[in-house]
Parts: C-alpha cells; sequence; structure tokens
C-alpha cells in the first residue's frame, strides 16, 4: 500500500492497496501464451483489476479465449480499433509494453494471485467504510444488532466470492471416500453410514443423516414435527456419545428453535426421556418419585452434545455465522432447525414475495449443509389445503407452494397421524336418526381410534440416493414420545 504526505490535512493519506505491476506481468503473460489463462480464469474478473483499462484488456483478452479465437497484440488491437478503445486503453504502444512486462508465463497464477489480493484488500477497505458509516448513523433505520448481521453477510460474500481452490476431484480419490463411507457403514451396529438418529426403521431405509443433505421433515400443526425432530436430536447425540465410548467428543448437534425457548425444548427432551408428561411438569402436577425420576434422568442426559439457540426470526446469515463458529470451536455433525418458514434470509435482502423468500433460505441452508459438510433437518410447515382433503396424508405437491423446498431438499419427509383427525370426528347423537344408528357408529369409531391409537406414518417422499416409502411409528402423545413401533413397552434406548 502506497502512502503520500498531505501538508494540508498534516497527515500521512493512504492510497487503496494495488498491484498494477503484477496485473502487466499478468496481462503479457497471457498475450505472450494464451494457455497461462488457464491459471486464472477460475478466480480472476474483469473488476479485480486496480486499474480499469488493464480489467477491458483482461476481459477482452478472456472473451476472445473462450470464443476460441486467439489473442494476443494483434488481435487485441484489431478488436480495440473497430470498437474504438484502442485510444482508451493505451494505444498500440501501451499493449506492445504488455508484452515486454512478462516475466514469464510459468509466474501468471501468482500475477493472478496478486491482483485478486489486493482487490480483496479494497473490498475490505470499503466494507470497513460502510460499517462505520453505518455505525454513525448513514442508515438510522437499522439497529445494531442488524448491523452485525448484514456486515457478516458482506463479509461471507466476499469470502467465498471468486476464493482462489476448488476444482476438481480425481475418481481415484472419490473412490477412496466412497470405500471410507462403506467401511464405516458396514463396522457399526446397523450398517448405517451417516449419523443414526436412534429410530431403527428410519436409519434403515435412510442409512442415518449424511453430511451435506438437506433433509426437510414437514407437516400440519398437531402431526408432531417439533417432538420427531427433538427425538432425532438426542438421538443423534446418544449416537455421537456411543460412539466416543461416553465420553465428551468433538461434535455437536446445534438446534436452532425458532418456536420454541430452550427452557421448553429442554422440558419436552426430559418430558420424552423420562416419560412424564410435560404438561404435569410445567403445572407442577407431580409426586415426589416422578421428581426424582425427573431429576435423576436430567442428570443421566446432562452431558448429550446438544446446543440450543433459540433466537426468534434468525437470519440466514446469523445461522451462519454461528454454526460455523460452534464447527470451529467444538465440532458439527447435525444442524435442526424449527421451523425454517420462521426464519429470514440473509440481512439487506428483500425479496419480492414470501415464496421467493423460502427459495432464499432453503437454498441457503442447501448451501450451509455443503459448506459445513453436516447434514441439515428442517422443519417445515404445511398450507391448509392439506384440510380440505378427504384422505389428508401429505403430498409433495403440498409443498408446491412453500417456494423451492422439493427441488433444494435431499430428502422430503412427512409426519402424519390419524389418531388426531380421526378424534375430531367422534359421532354426535344429533346427526343421527335413532339411538341405535349412533351407537354403530359409534362403536366402529371407537374401533377405528383402537386401530391408529399411539400409531404415526412417516412418509420418506422423496429421497435422492435411497427408496422412498412409508415408515410406522410409535408415538405417545402424553410424553410427546417417538419410537420404533415394536419397541413401545419398553423404554427406547436413544
Amino acid at each position: 500500500m502506497s502512502t503520500i504526505e498531505s501538508p494540508l490535512l498534516g497527515q500521512t493519506l493512504r492510497r487503496p492497496p494495488s498491484n498494477l505491476e503484477a496485473e502487466q506481468a499478468l496481462l503479457g503473460a497471457l498475450l505472450a501464451n494464451n494457455k497461462a489463462f488457464e491459471r486464472v480464469s477460475e478466480f480472476l474478473e474483469q473488476d479485480h483489476f486496480a486499474d480499469p483499462v488493464h480489467g477491458r484488456i483482461f476481459e477482452a483478452i478472456r472473451r476472445r479465449i473462450e470464443s476460441g479465437q486467439l489473442a494476443d497484440a494483434v488481435t487485441l488491437r484489431g478488436e480495440f480499433e473497430h470498437s474504438g478503445l484502442l485510444e482508451e486503453v493505451g494505444g498500440t504502444a501501451y499493449l506492445a509494453q504488455l508484452l515486454a512486462a512478462t516475466v514469464g508465463i510459468i509466474n501468471a497464477g501468482e500475477y493472478g494471485r496478486a491482483v485478486h489480493d489486493a482487490w480483496v484488500r479494497r473490498q475490505l477497505i470499503e466494507l470497513g467504510e460502510v460499517v462505520v458509516n453505518r455505525a454513525f448513523g448513514s442508515e438510522p433505520e437499522m439497529a445494531g444488532p442488524a448491523q452485525i448481521e448484514a456486515a457478516e453477510q458482506a463479509l461471507y460474500d466476499l469470502a467465498t466470492r471468486g476464493t482462489p481452490g476448488g476444482g476438481f476431484l480425481t475418481f481415484e480419490r472419490a473412490l477412496a471416500e466412497a470405500i471410507l463411507g462403506a467401511e464405516r457403514a458396514f463396522k457399526r451396529t446397523g450398517h448405517v453410514s451417516g449419523l443414526a438418529t436412534g429410530l431403527r426403521d428410519l436409519d434403515a431405509k435412510t442409512g442415518g443423516l449424511h453430511p451435506s443433505d438437506l433433509v426437510v421433515l414437514a407437516g400440519r400443526p398437531g402431526m408432531g414435527k417439533t417432538a420427531l425432530a427433538t427425538r432425532i436430536a438426542a438421538g443423534a447425540a446418544h449416537t455421537l456419545l456411543a460412539d466416543a465410548g461416553g465420553e465428551q467428543r468433538k461434535g455437536a448437534v446445534a438446534v436452532f428453535s425458532l418456536e420454541m425457548s430452550a427452557e421448553q425444548l429442554a422440558t419436552r427432551v426430559l418430558a420424552e426421556q423420562a416419560r412424564i408428561s410435560g404438561d404435569r411438569i410445567r403445572r407442577g402436577d407431580i409426586g415426589q418419585r416422578d421428581f426424582d425420576r425427573f431429576v435423576s434422568v436430567s442428570r443421566e442426559i446432562g452431558n448429550l452434545p446438544i446446543e440450543i439457540d433459540d433466537t426468534p426470526a434468525i437470519t440466514l446469515s446469523a445461522l451462519r455465522t454461528r454454526a460455523r463458529r460452534l464447527k470451529r470451536t467444538r465440532g458439527l455433525e447435525l444442524i435442526v432447525i424449527d421451523y425454517l418458514q420462521l426464519m429470514r434470509p440473509a440481512a439487506g435482502t428483500h425479496p419480492e414475495s414470501r415464496v421467493l423468500e423460502i427459495s432464499q433460505v432453503t437454498q441457503g441452508l442447501k448451501a450451509i449443509a455443503k459448506e459445513l459438510s453436516v447434514p441439515v433437518l428442517a422443519l417445515a410447515q404445511l398450507s391448509r389445503a392439506v384440510e380440505g382433503r378427504e384422505d389428508k396424508r401429505p403430498q409433495l405437491s403440498d409443498l408446491r407452494e412453500s417456494g423451492t423446498i422439493e427441488q433444494d431438499a435431499d430428502s422430503v419427509m412427512f409426519i402424519y397421524r390419524d389418531e388426531y383427525y380421526l378424534a375430531q370426528r367422534a359421532p354426535k347423537q344429533m346427526a343421527f336418526d335413532s339411538e341405535e344408528r349412533f351407537l354403530e357408529a359409534t362403536e366402529k369409531w371407537q374401533r377405528d381410534m383402537e386401530r391408529v391409537h399411539n400409531r404415526a406414518e412417516l412418509f420418506l417422499a422423496k429421497q435422492r440416493h435411497g427408496p422412498t416409502g412409508k415408515i410406522d411409528l410409535f408415538f405417545e402423545a402424553e410424553f410427546t414420545r417417538f419410537a420404533d413401533l415394536d419397541l413401545h413397552h419398553g423404554d427406547v434406548a436413544g
């Protein structure tokens, strides 16, 4: 970075960082040998150059090379003459000067990274000025926390735009990763390659929760979405403890609870594990024996690696920042979000419609799953359209009003309980013209209620990497507790 003395201000003024020598050397290398373009094409763009003239020359070189044409001093001269820009880029003499600045095409990648690094530094300066000006009140409508989120989002966007890196992975390396995954599944009890949920039939169908996958669990209110998500989070946490031999290990389950407080969520986990009614716990309607069990179970599960964030209406950028921080400090194995319609897109964005807003959220969650290489389980609320059908079991078409959830998700699951709807259809005597018919209808209704009592259906409607189908689960409404259907008579292992 260069500086100049200002006698008028009595202080040193700093110029934005640039590396004009690297820009010239890079352009000379590209003009001398177009193959050098491959070394910078993935991350370098026209606006990365500090000198706008250099940016125009780079863009002309890029355009010709990508269209299969030769880009050298002669062809560029003809192109600039034809467009009337030759004098603006310094004329023929400057193109020749660039060729003379060539040090060697082997260094083109280094020159490109130097140009990109200077651009990143200039962007950081601009971003810092925006942050300072906002803090001084240039945008008074933005509260302090919103300014922090906007700054974090801007930093994230800068970090991911055109960053050198990435690229192809050899098939041999990909095969080695696949073999490691298969080996993990072979050695683990139940042959689950991903993170086990503790629900045997679900794990058998999915192989567990897999890194980089966005899994959507949807349903109408009253179906038990939060209870099932809590069960999966606790089951995954138990799996992490079991894999570590009961010791705390580097890896946690992050639960973003946008609707319930952390205390309410913890109470629900306790009620499920201790098999004590959460409603009775809240009202204090429990005896000494139940309270002792409650405390005992709380000690048993107190070391579960679960982290809860109950920030309401959390933004996508804030969730990403907190998840990245948790992965860096403690490790992260699973993200659970309850629920995605309560989330807001990144701070500073203003989607034109609610559907577009939900689309931005789901696309962002999928990006977070890939970036952090962890499964993301997001709950989703279904529209009232389900209630208008005779068969109220959800379908993938019920997600169409909710942006791109179906397209972005790797797996979509629907939770449904027939008992919930059947209970609302209890026969009423006034609807029958005789006592006999009312009693017949009541007996039939009672038989139907016994058939569906404590039963739930989990429909795996979409799975990119495996089969779809129905999974029958056991559900105790009193304890909001899900379990495998054939294990409900005893305590279910987490």
